[in-house]
């Protein structure tokens, strides 16, 4: 028996111990694009296949537009059939004998051979697959496949959107078109999707929210901005890539719009934000690259009053058009960030040379201890 509630979009609990560990909590009202982010291993795949009804977790509970598909405790778990959810692999899973409009054919909802046709042909128009219709996998590059399997998930008119790697296995240039195609559709779309990805730049670029997994737990749900320069805790932080983690004192917490006091590498730095720290604590503390701020030589700006330090550069590495940069402000506090290739020969940036630098304070974030719930 279907059971259904006013809740629009996704809601999504789920737990095991094993033989994958779960322990996930997700929503994503419609239309929204959550990307979900983890390690090998991390139950995100796992997630995927569960809201698809692939697998039943041990317990757990989603509702989908106000639609139980699955409550464990209640004994309800609609079949895969059942859920109407559109789910992109990340190897297409295309049937090699039919053609992309028979495989589209197959997922549509309409009255007659004729009428399913013709909706098959619309969808492969919408993801730019028009003039296409006859050809079967074989004859067909990476890139038009993956758009075969986004429209035959799109030809069951899902209530969610679930896309699993679907960009891995093409070349980045394919890779970049398929993301500015998706996210030309999206606007489209009303249902909720769900995107699964290790490509942290994918995620900030199309996700409106992101969910970092670890272990088959929720680790932090939020914005992209949020994640990369709020993150929940230090397991966060890194798994979004930030570099620049240290320890430190913090000597006097912020109030009342006053900035607090944090001491680090034989200096201290004014910080914005103290949330509930106390003085005296000993904290974890980031700082994001972009908020590195490099002084410039004969021209000072306006920001290098905020928190200067002076340091060393130990190592460029030019990546094109951009320069990473790393500073050694002590042999133990070292400061990673990229700035524009031509602003790092403007400034004559090379190993050995003496810098100074600016560590923006309303950017300065401490960084919640892994096991405080």
């Amino acid at each position: 028996m279907r059971e259904t509630t006013t809740s629009a979009g996704l809601d999504v609990r789920l737990s095991q111990a094993g033989p994958i560990p779960l322990d996930a909590t997700l929503a994503c009202s419609g239309p929204e694009l959550l990307a979900l982010v983890g390690p090998s291993g991390s139950g995100k795949t796992t997630i995927l296949r569960a809201i698809a009804g692939l697998l039943t977790p041990k317990q757990g509970r989603i509702v989908v537009s106000g639609e139980t598909w699955l409550d464990t405790d209640r004994g309800v778990a609609l079949s895969p059939q059942a859920r109407r959810a559109g789910l992109v692999f990340q190897d297409y899973a295309l049937f090699p004998h039919l053609s992309a409009l028979d495989t589209v054919a197959l997922a549509v909802s309409a009255p007659t051979r004729t009428a399913q046709r013709e909706a098959a042909r619309s969808w492969l128009a919408r993801v730019n697959l028009d003039g296409l219709e006859d050809r079967k996998p074989s004859q067909l590059s990476g890139g038009q496949q993956q758009r075969v399997a986004l429209a035959r998930a799109l030809a069951r008119e899902p209530r969610v959107l679930l896309l699993d790697e679907p960009f891995s296995a093409v070349d980045q240039r394919t890779r970049e078109r398929l993301k500015e195609e998706l996210a030309t559709l999206r606007g489209s779309l009303a249902c909720p999707i769900i995107l699964v990805t290790h490509d942290l730049d994918e995620a900030l670029a199309l996700g409106d929210r992101i969910g970092v997994l670890s272990r088959g737990r929720t680790l932090q749900v939020d914005t992209p901005e949020r994640v990369m320069t709020r993150p929940a805790s230090r397991t966060v932080a890194r798994l979004m890539g930030q570099m620049n983690l240290f320890e430190g004192v913090l000597v006097t917490a912020a109030r009342d719009g006053k900035a607090g006091c944090l001491t680090w590498a034989g200096g201290s730095l004014e910080i914005a934000d103290t949330g509930g720290f106390t003085a005296g604590a000993a904290v974890t503390w980031m700082i994001p690259a972009d908020a590195i701020v490099l002084h410039r030589r004969g021209r000072p700006s306006q920001g290098e009053r905020e928190n200067p330090v002076a340091g060393q550069v130990v190592r460029l590495t030019r990546l094109g058009d951009q320069t990473a940069v790393t500073i050694a402000v002590t042999p133990e506090a070292i400061l990673n960030f990229r700035m524009p290739t031509h602003a790092a020969r403007r400034n004559e940036l090379a190993e050995s040379a003496d810098v100074t630098l600016s560590l923006l304070a309303a950017s300065l974030h401490l960084l919640p201890d892994d096991h405080r719930p």
